[in-house]
């Protein structure tokens, strides 16, 4: 006989532990499963271990920059596994305190292992079954494997084992010029690695605008990171000395030799175990849970929240689908996913941010806007921190003076940007914040004036 519960959560990512306290607040059971690491991606593998290591990296960067600020400094020397030490002891509590949050629960029921469906209300865990008229899907997605030339022949990296590398690699080659690529790139360069960047579009980037990827390149190769765009045909080879990615299967150049090789090029759901079609519940081509506005699937009572449903890969997506289950559940109050603004960020050093719509998919709208740019170089801030590269982009709607996007790419642009995208959600006119007075010196002060100088987009 099958163990009843309310609800059951599957998956300990951003929104499941979250959903499971406002649901046992109500006084509902829940049965939450997770087969491995409870914090899900973001805690494990993702946003704290990594910008963690960014932080490392960005300290490495700026003692190598010393004389520049008046000081001198003996060579610097990464030490990896002290480096590894500080980041581990930062994502440890993270993890542990989701897990014992949702253990210390008395109306939770935790099981540990793999879950599948054998029912639209049933799930089993190894040899528990159980059943709940609400299921939730928070199972989080997995690095992409692509199927290159080669791929099979040759030990590669995802950016999971790359965390777990004990050593500094050689020369690390990325495939993939996106942001996960960009972002280990350009920390595994500041911990004195070679560092190669292979990219099958002609630029690195290349959802953003063009002047945003013209610069992200140029701020990579200023670290002295190689970078091969345009490579039409992969393939990988074991070689002597490593690993050889060729980069075209006609006429091939020279093949760049590494000592390890990160695959980055894209994300897949973890759905693929979980005996969907069992559950009636309908999948994308890329497996992705077809979602409604609620985050409900085709099945009634079945929901997915997070990187699996396809409608955002993020920290603060995943978080907000739990908020949008769990107003509709439990606080009659109607949030769906289509309020959502647009807004993420890539933390290279100098970060970039960006919100609602690029320059290119506000021209395909054919709508007269406006548009004001402004280069780093013009902060006052960024050229106290020595720290000038980038510069600031937002669009607005010449009709009704709403704020359409904004990239920004630049020292502190990942906090400024919020600005912009609070009086975006507060739908008011673009003059709300150019007629503000903004703290000198700091980043954020730059964007009134940004908006000043606004011109018709040509």
């Amino acid at each position: 006989m099958p163990q009843q519960f309310d609800n059951i959560i599957i998956g300990a990512g951003q929104a499941g532990p979250s959903l499971a306290s406002r649901l046992t607040a109500a006084g509902q059971t829940v049965a939450f499963v997770e087969r491995h690491l409870f914090g899900g991606t973001c805690v494990n593998t993702g946003c704290t271990p990594t910008k963690t290591m960014v932080a490392s990296a960005y300290v490495a960067h700026q003692m190598k920059r010393a004389a520049e600020y008046g000081f001198a400094l003996e060579p610097v020397v990464p030490d990896i596994a002290k480096i590894q030490a500080r980041r581990d002891a930062i994502v440890a509590p993270s993890r542990d305190g989701v897990e014992k949050s949702l253990r210390d629960n008395k109306l939770v029921t935790v099981f540990t292992g793999t879950a599948s469906f054998e029912g639209p209300k049933t799930v089993r865990v190894g040899d528990d079954v159980f059943e709940a008229e609400r299921i939730f899907l928070n199972v989080g997605g997995r690095a992409s494997i692509p199927d290159l030339p080669g791929v099979k022949d040759v030990p590669f990296l995802t950016n999971t084992s790359l965390l777990a590398l004990k050593e500094l690699p050689k020369h690390l080659v990325i495939v993939g010029g996106s942001y996960i690529g960009l972002e280990f790139g350009q920390m595994y360069r500041r911990f004195g690695c070679e560092v190669t960047i292979i990219e099958k579009s002609s630029r690195l980037v290349s959802h953003e605008d063009e002047d945003v990827s013209a610069a992200v390149l140029d701020i990579i190769q200023q670290e002295g990171i190689t970078v091969r765009l345009g490579a039409e045909c992969i393939h990988l080879a074991p070689h002597a000395d490593g690993i050889s990615v060729g980069v075209d299967c006609q006429e091939e150049p020279e093949p760049t030799i590494g000592s390890h090789v990160l695959l980055a090029v894209g994300r897949t759901p973890n759905t693929q175990d979980l005996g969907l079609d069992k559950a009636g519940v309908k999948t994308d081509a890329k497996g992705y849970v077809i979602v409604d506005d609620q985050c409900q699937t085709n099945v009634p009572g079945i929901y997915a929240m997070g990187d699996c449903n396809g409608k955002g890969a993020f920290t603060h997506t995943a978080y907000n689908d739990f908020e949008i289950v769990a107003a509709n559940l439990l606080d009659n109050d109607p949030r769906k996913i289509s309020d959502r603004i647009p807004c993420y960020a890539m933390y290279i050093d100098p970060p970039l941010a960006c919100i609602g719509l690029t320059e290119e998919q506000v021209r395909k709208t054919g709508k007269p806007a406006l548009i004001g740019t402004r280069p780093m170089t013009r902060v006052n801030r960024a050229r106290e921190k020595g720290e000038t590269l980038g510069f600031m982009k937002v669009l607005v709607d010449a009709e009704t003076n709403l704020i359409l996007g904004a990239s920004l790419l630049g020292v502190g642009c990942d906090e400024a940007i919020h600005c912009l995208l609070d009086c975006m959600y507060a739908g008011a006119p673009y003059t709300t914040i150019s007629r503000a007075v903004h703290i000198h010196p700091t980043v954020s002060e730059l964007i009134p004036t940004l908006l000043q100088g606004l011109k018709p987009l040509t």
